[in-house]
């Protein structure tokens, strides 16, 4: 699975298409985004939302919230993928060399079961029927 933001960033100076809700779409190159996926386009052409109407547009800032979808170069999706794939298995590794295995010492020392406290159950009076 591929974050959104993470491709967004690594989609940057490259081709992009844009469908927005209202249907108009804007094809050209991806300057910037932020965390909101507010995007700023260059050498831009616009449609119209029937699609009889284009613009030449050299810059153009997307709000996030209008956009219906994002469509970027197949290649860009698969090295992205490969990327997160690597960093994750990097991530496992550094984590599973340092693990020294020491069953039941975490915080608090020894833990006695559920609740940890030990003793008798509270009110004194056994768990069984009465007769």
């Amino acid at each position: 699975m591929v974050l959104p933001l993470s491709l967004l960033n690594a989609a940057q100076n490259k081709p992009m298409l844009v469908e927005l809700k209202n249907g108009e779409t804007f094809n050209g190159h991806l300057v910037n985004c932020d965390n909101f996926m507010n995007i700023t386009l260059r050498e831009v052409y616009q449609t119209s939302a029937d699609g009889d109407r284009f613009w030449k547009v050299k810059e153009c800032y997307i709000r996030g919230s209008t956009i219906k979808y994002l469509r970027v170069p197949d290649a860009l999706l698969d090295s992205v993928k490969e990327e997160q794939t690597r960093a994750r298995e990097a991530g496992k590794n550094a984590r599973g060399g340092s693990h020294t295995g020491g069953a039941g010492r975490g915080r608090g020392g020894p833990q006695r079961g559920r609740g940890a406290r030990g003793g008798p159950p509270r009110g004194g009076r056994s768990r069984g029927r009465a007769m």
